[in-house]
């Protein structure tokens, strides 16, 4: 095996300094992308084109997912630090957004058995469960207008958008100004920097993060515009590769 020419965390488009838990979760995510059952990738690569991607990654995990041969590949390499993340720079939040917390729950949802005593919980005060509520009630609210988007739908452009596998730059700017979105409420949204959000609509390739960080930013991206964010990523990911390598 040629460890000199391939670099395994460039396949699994994760960092250098990785955890396990990373490590399965890219290798997992990536197999699912370029599995043979993907639909959505007949129209960008053939079948046999995914699985020599598939056996990399495949390759890469066999080799990262342990940690004696992982510290074995990194001495080999000279892997022995780790690199600068831009998401220190550009996000203040995780770019994924995790499944939001259940809202608290109501007065009615429990009978009065199930509340607490006073004697088993001295310092419960009903007027607090209230508060939560309202507060509950504030914090959708700016969720709304933080995320919401507000566009006059045109039929032709979704079935456009729901039928599309392929997204460059140019495309996401379309939709992004079809659902009126401009960019310095999409900064806002999506908590990436300026510079990034307008080198992935202009292909900026020289001002463009690491594979995974664009993957990353491509992903949050599609989420805030309500789009796939597997796919658009990946896609976008393909036709960066398809322009480097016209280059």
């Amino acid at each position: 095996m040629d460890t000199e020419k391939k670099n395994y965390y460039e396949v699994l488009e994760i960092a250098m300094g990785a955890t396990p838990q990373e490590i399965e979760r890219a290798y997992t995510r990536a197999r699912n992308a370029y599995s043979g059952d993907s639909v959505a990738l007949y129209s960008l690569m053939s079948q046999a084109e995914c699985q020599a991607i598939v056996d990399q990654i495949e390759e890469a995990y066999s080799i990262l997912g342990f940690p004696e041969k992982r510290r074995e590949y990194d001495r080999v390499r000279g892997f022995n630090h780790t690199p600068r993340n831009p998401f220190e720079e550009t996000v203040a939040t995780p770019h994924v957004m995790e499944r939001p917390a259940p809202a608290p729950a109501r007065h009615d949802d429990f009978k009065d058995s199930q509340l607490p005593t006073q004697e088993a919980r001295p310092n419960f005060q009903y007027e607090d469960y209230g508060s939560n509520l309202q507060e509950a009630k504030v914090s959708k609210v700016q969720a709304l207008k933080k995320f919401g988007l507000d566009y006059t739908v045109d039929p032709a452009m979704e079935q456009k958008i729901e039928q599309s596998t392929d997204f460059s730059g140019a495309y996401l700017r379309q939709i992004r100004e079809y659902k009126n979105v401009d960019m310095a409420r999409l900064v806002e949204m999506t908590r990436i920097s300026r510079t990034h959000l307008e080198a992935i609509e202009n292909d900026n390739i020289a001002k463009l993060p690491a594979d995974v960080y664009t993957r990353g930013f491509v992903a949050q991206l599609a989420k805030v515009l309500k789009l796939n964010p597997d796919l658009v990523a990946t896609s976008y990911l393909h036709h960066i590769k398809r322009l480097k390598g016209a280059k």
